[in-house]
């Protein structure tokens, strides 16, 4: 026994003695130009603060050895372009942190020039609505699970239909508006377990440790995005380490995981990713009558020819279960109340990109696939759903980008998507809780494409006036009006210094979602559903580190599917949770449809946002007032089913040294409305959304904790959401064997930890 204390008390020595040395690492990045994307050779790149620093080289890139372990801001400039600053650099001793930089050319005379750091950078395509995260703000968001689309609820315009998913509604739009994008390809959906037809579910599958950074568009985005009417969250993954092999170890409140990465050759490099999660044990042991599974991959290669041509390929999965447990009549009645949806989800795609001296031409061929077996059953496990359903498109894309002159540039692109869906959905008979009566057995196997093309202009006037002029044409020939245009503007004028008031407007269009085409031949005379963006907004750097935006926006929609059976139903009111028979399998949008929807959301935004800098604190608050209205076949205008008038985020953390940092998030929203139910279980068509739940508030904290040593870093956090316990209502729903209306509250407070190590 005494040798066991004497060998622990030697490890607790050694790990003292080895945490108390200097740790050292370094930083690797490119500087290159953020419209043609060409190197910049001799950019100045420095870290603040300190004494170290270096110059890139003819290929724009640049090496910072031997930095003393801690978290720092780096700054990089070169004559005739706008500084820019990236803050939330951690160094650690695991692997050389990436860190690159796209420097937007002052459109200032040279002898005018007077270069300004910008740790707010501006995005010459995208002028309102447009926030970006780096890695280090995605992971220590608490409550976020270190999940890119957690980190974005707090953002302005972005409201959530439900605390424990990725249901986003921006700006009152539905959960089917949002484009999700990973390194350029188009995603239908990046959640495990995630709601057909829109763009939900409750975790994410994509591994944060290979995210770069992300940006998140609420509205007015330019015509390099189209088909979806509400939001752009892009997503941009790294390239694998290319300085020796190494890898991470991972466990989490949910899931544990595995990364590999490393480099190929001395002009390629990989990583790898798998995550299996363990709800299915701790369900299985806590006595649940079904039991959650998930697994997912990522995987990327990157091989840099030369200075002009770069080849990439990546892979990303999702693998979801559900098993239910059906020992008795209680376990059947409880599975009877959930949809079960088995899913495979992948998207593989290969790009080629060639830059030359004013620009960049890329190429890319990708798949999305999807693969869903969704079924609910009663209590005597009779079928109520049954969908066996195969969603697959082929896509080929094209980019160009052209500088015309030092103010002014133009790109165009196009998009060429072979689609394939396989259908195989039954509802014996299914009597909704308004009365109505749902039936259907269909199979549908189809083929349709759709192309996309782009044109746009971006220019700088009198040195002060930025703006961009573009339109898209989309064609999809499953639709009655197969053809579309959309043009799209937007301004920027720097009214002062620090002042800018921004504009943008446009037409956009998004074609029905492909199980909506399926539940009738009729829905195959649908039309692209149309919204008009208009966003006026006003930006005042306070401080370098802290900004302040106020915006108003109004869309206004047109030819949203309505169902004929349900006159009162527009399924812009659908789309968020697992959408089964408490939802009275609303989201599929089986039965015959109409493009006769109407609607309107508006609102007024406020946010500041303070980033980390010399003093070690950083935080945001966002503040949005809204209305939203839609009218369906009846054509009585009535609150949007995710309508929450008053959204409140305030979320911070501060820095105590490169060990130890803390963040703390709360939210208030007002109650989503919801149609009450009548003493017999039934809804009554005229009390439609005329209720609100109780307002929905809470707090979460986080606390990291890093422990560096020689070759590896140990990472360990605490996060505790809802820490006031507060049982928040989702949603109501009746309970038919009570004969109660029942109260679908959160869990409360929900502690976990996470633990990972670098190597």
């Amino acid at each position: 026994m005494k040798s066991i204390f004497k060998l622990i008390f030697l490890l607790i020595l050694l790990i003292n003695f080895s945490i108390g040395e200097e740790k050292f690492g370094s930083i690797v990045g490119k500087v290159v130009d953020a419209i043609t994307q060409q190197p910049i050779p001799g950019a100045n790149v420095i870290i603040i603060g300190t004494d170290y620093g270096t110059v890139t080289d003819l290929d724009g890139k640049f090496l910072i050895d031997k930095i003393p372990v801690n978290i720092y801001q780096i700054r990089a400039s070169s004559i005739g372009y706008k500084a820019e600053i990236k803050t939330d650099i951690m160094v650690m001793t695991s692997r050389p942190v990436q860190v690159d930089f796209q420097l937007n050319e002052s459109p200032i005379e040279l002898e005018q020039v007077v270069v300004t750091n910008e740790i707010f950078t501006r995005n010459p395509y995208e002028l309102t609505s447009i926030t970006n995260f780096n890695y280090e703000e995605i992971r220590r968001f608490p409550g976020g699970f270190e999940d890119v689309i957690r980190a974005v609820s707090v953002l302005p315009g972005v409201a959530q239909a439900d605390a424990g998913r990725n249901d986003l509604i921006v700006r009152g739009g539905a959960p089917s508006e949002n484009l999700y994008l990973i390194d350029g390809y188009v995603a239908q959906n990046i959640n495990h377990f995630g709601t057909q037809g829109a763009t939900g579910g409750p975790l994410s599958y994509i591994n944060l440790d290979f995210v770069k950074e992300s940006f998140f568009s609420t509205g007015g985005f330019s015509v390099n995005y189209g088909d979806k009417l509400s939001s752009v969250l892009s997503i941009n993954l790294r390239e694998g380490r290319n300085d020796r092999l190494g890898g991470k170890l991972t466990i989490s409140a949910t899931q544990f995981g595995l990364n590999i990465e490393g480099p190929i050759s001395n002009k390629s490099s990989f990583f790898f990713s798998a995550r299996r999660s363990y709800l299915d044990f701790i369900f299985k042991s806590a006595g649940f009558s079904f039991v959650p599974e998930y697994y997912d991959v990522i995987s990327k290669v990157d091989y840099n020819i030369n200075a002009y041509n770069s080849i990439s390929f990546l892979f990303v999965g999702a693998f979801d279960y559900v098993r239910f447990f059906n020992k008795d009549s209680e376990s059947r009645y409880k599975n009877s109340r959930a949809l079960g949806s088995d899913q495979i989800q992948y998207l593989t795609g290969l790009s080629y990109k060639y830059f030359f001296n004013k620009g960049f031409l890329k190429f890319s061929l990708n798949r999305n696939f999807a693969d869903f077996n969704t079924s609910q059953r009663d209590s005597i496990l009779n079928p109520i759903f049954l969908n066996d359903s195969r969603e697959g498109e082929n896509v080929l894309k094209s980019e160009l980008v052209y500088k015309l002159t030092k103010k002014s540039e133009f790109s165009l692109g196009t998009e060429i998507k072979s689609i394939k869906f396989n259908y195989d959905i039954r509802i014996p008979q299914f009597v909704t809780s308004f009365g109505d009566t749902l039936t259907l057995n269909k199979n549908d196997r189809s083929r349709f494409h759709k192309i996309g093309f782009y044109l746009q202009y971006g220019g700088y006037y009198f040195n002060k006036l930025r703006i961009t002029l573009g339109t898209r044409y989309d064609y999809f020939d499953a639709l009655t009006n197969k053809s579309v245009f959309s043009p799209r503007f937007g301004l920027s004028y720097q009214l002062l210094q620090n002042t800018f008031i921004n504009l943008s407007s446009g037409v956009y269009y998004q074609s029905p979602s492909y199980i909506w085409l399926t539940g009738n031949e009729k829905n195959k005379n649908l039309k692209h559903i149309r919204a008009n963006h208009i966003i006026f907004g006003f930006e005042q750097l306070l401080r370098e580190d802290i900004n302040l935006k106020l915006e108003y926006f109004n869309k206004f929609y047109q030819n949203y599917p309505a169902s004929e059976l349900r006159p009162y139903l527009v399924l812009s009111n659908t789309g968020a949770g697992f959408s089964g028979a408490d939802d009275n399998f609303s989201s599929f949008g089986l039965e015959p449809l109409v493009s006769q929807g109407k609607g309107n959301s508006n609102g007024i935004e406020l946010s500041i946002q303070k980033k980390s800098s010399d003093i070690p604190h950083f935080g945001l608050l966002s503040v949005t007032y809204s209305k939203t209205k839609f009218s369906a076949l009846d054509g009585i205008s009535r609150i949007g089913s995710y309508d929450q008038s008053w959204i409140i985020n305030l979320s911070g953390g501060y820095i105590f040294n490169e060990r130890w940092q803390a963040t703390i998030k709360f939210r208030y929203s007002t109650g989503k409305p919801y149609t009450p139910f009548n003493p017999d279980g039934t809804q009554s068509i005229a009390n439609y959304n005329t209720k609100r739940l109780p307002p929905n508030h809470s707090v979460d904290l986080r606390i990291d904790r890093r422990w560096f040593f020689e070759k590896w870093v140990l990472i360990t956090y605490l996060d505790v959401q809802n820490i006031y316990n507060r049982k928040n209502v989702n949603f109501i729903r009746w309970d038919p064997r009570n004969k109660k209306v029942d109260d679908a509250q959160s869990i409360g407070i929900i502690p976990s930890i996470g633990i990972s190590a670098e190597l």
